[in-house]
């Protein structure tokens, strides 16, 4: 299947183009104060006053303002604080985050590249040419890669002063990583991408599915239900074929490679001390890595900040009497603990789709969420593009976005500068923000299934 055509040009274009806002509008755009884009886990602002509590030989997690890793301060915290020709400190950081998103791009796009070869090839062990034109006529790398680059909510969190695009970047690389079944790589991503933030910690599953099982195919009921199909009809013509239908068996399904895991699981725990090393050493007479948990992993747990964001739990916990509060804090969090294993057992066979899903959820119940959050899973949503070709409400879903978009700043002005509104304006679009997001996974994971049955309907027809 050939790539999009002029794929690079509308790449480079994209990385242009956010050139040139970085180059024309470097002190107007003021996107690091948007609470939309900047969290207190992800803001540049935060990070500079930690780096600055830093060098007057202070603990970073001084007061309430900075809550990131430590390992940040030393690779972001010196751009933070440079100034030349009359450019403000976060133009170099946002230079960095355009090379990461292209990074990041890049990664998506070979990610897709091996799902679909691997989806072709079992399509075509099994001499099936339908199953290979029903998979779809576009490249979902070269989709998926762009839909990332070109998305405006990228592009927001590239030039509005947020360590978003580095947590991305993990992920990416540690599904990357998973789906070549390079367990160095994917033990990096996914240690690096715990380490600044949480929630990731939740992709152990699929990546474990990746390593173990391969990549993304169909049901092994479909390979099962034809090598079933292929013994019978030997057994008709009098000839059968043991090995043929062996082989097709040891082609199309794949057992569960324990060495890919053990292998990663040393990569981790090498990976875990080297993090926790470094640390240590960042952290070393200005505090220690006790203090760093209680006021990065404690900080996000706790829902302590209750500052207004997209999410729903600020406005849930200012308004919930605090005998209750943990109570609800753990019914949040154990929310996305309990749909973990009931979709991994549905959805293993598509294991870069699990991590999707689990992605989008996480996303949707976090503490501290940003439109970054949404622009790695609709990155990610389009490496499915030609399974998820009839998925329903896509239109609605497409103008449900741009329309949260439009009013999330608009009722956030209304409230806090013009006086306007109220708290509950801004809640509104939150909570409108969390349903659509709810269609989404919905719908993807039924259109996903959906696609597996037509799939059966064709092997058996």
């Amino acid at each position: 299947m050939a790539g999009i055509r002029g794929y690079w040009t509308l790449a480079a274009a994209a990385i242009a183009f956010r050139l040139l806002l970085l180059l024309c509008f470097p002190k107007d755009l003021h996107l690091g104060s948007r609470p939309e884009v900047a969290t207190p886990l992800t803001s540049l602002r935060r990070l500079a006053e930690g780096y600055w509590l830093k060098q007057a030989s202070m603990s970073p997690y001084s007061g309430s303002m900075y809550h990131g890793s430590p390992l940040l301060l030393s690779f972001l915290g010196q751009l933070t604080i440079r100034r030349v020709e009359g450019r403000p400190p976060h133009f170099y950081c946002s230079l960095m985050f355009v090379v990461v998103d292209f990074i990041t791009a890049i990664l998506i796009r070979a990610t897709g590249q091996k799902l679909l070869l691997s989806r072709h090839k079992s399509f075509q062990v099994l001499n099936l040419s339908k199953l290979v034109e029903a998979s779809g006529t576009v490249n979902p790398g070269d989709f998926a890669s762009l839909v990332y680059l070109w998305n405006p909510l990228t592009i927001v969190t590239c030039m509005g002063s947020s360590t978003s695009p580095v947590d991305n970047l993990m992920v990416v690389m540690a599904i990357y990583g998973a789906c070549s079944r390079i367990a160095p790589l994917a033990a990096f991503g996914w240690v690096f991408a715990t380490h600044l933030s949480l929630y990731p910690i939740i992709l152990i599953v699929p990546v474990i599915l990746l390593l173990g099982y391969g990549l993304d195919a169909p049901p092994s009921k479909l390979f099962l239900h034809k090598t079933s199909d292929a013994s019978s009809s030997g057994a008709l013509n009098q000839s059968p074929d043991k090995s043929g239908a062996s082989k097709l068996t040891d082609n199309t399904i794949h057992t569960f490679s324990w060495v890919q895991v053990l292998h990663f699981v040393l990569w981790v725990f090498i990976w875990l001390c080297y993090v926790l090393l470094l640390s240590s050493i960042s952290l070393e007479d200005v505090g220690g890595l006790s203090e760093m948990f209680r006021k990065t992993y404690g900080f996000i747990l706790t829902v302590e900040d209750l500052s207004p964001n997209i999410g729903v739990l600020w406005y849930f916990f200012a308004e919930v009497f605090d005998f209750f509060r943990n109570f609800f804090l753990i019914v949040f969090h154990v929310n996305i603990l309990f749909m973990i294993l009931p979709l991994a057992i549905r959805l293993k066979h598509r294991s870069c789709f699990l991590a999707f899903v689990y992605i989008a959820i996480s996303s949707m119940l976090k503490s501290y969420p940003s439109v970054g959050d949404s622009a790695l899973y609709l990155g990610l949503l389009a490496l499915f593009c030609n399974e998820l070709a009839d998925m329903h409400f896509s239109f609605f879903l497409f103008c449900g976005y741009i329309g949260v978009s439009l009013l999330s700043p608009v009722m956030h002005n209304l409230w806090i500068w013009r006086g306007t509104g109220n708290a509950n304006f801004y809640f509104a679009t939150g909570l409108a923000y969390a349903c659509l997001q709810t269609v989404l996974v919905v719908e993807s994971v039924s259109s996903m299934l959906k696609h597996d049955r037509m799939l059966r309907k064709l092997v058996k027809a």
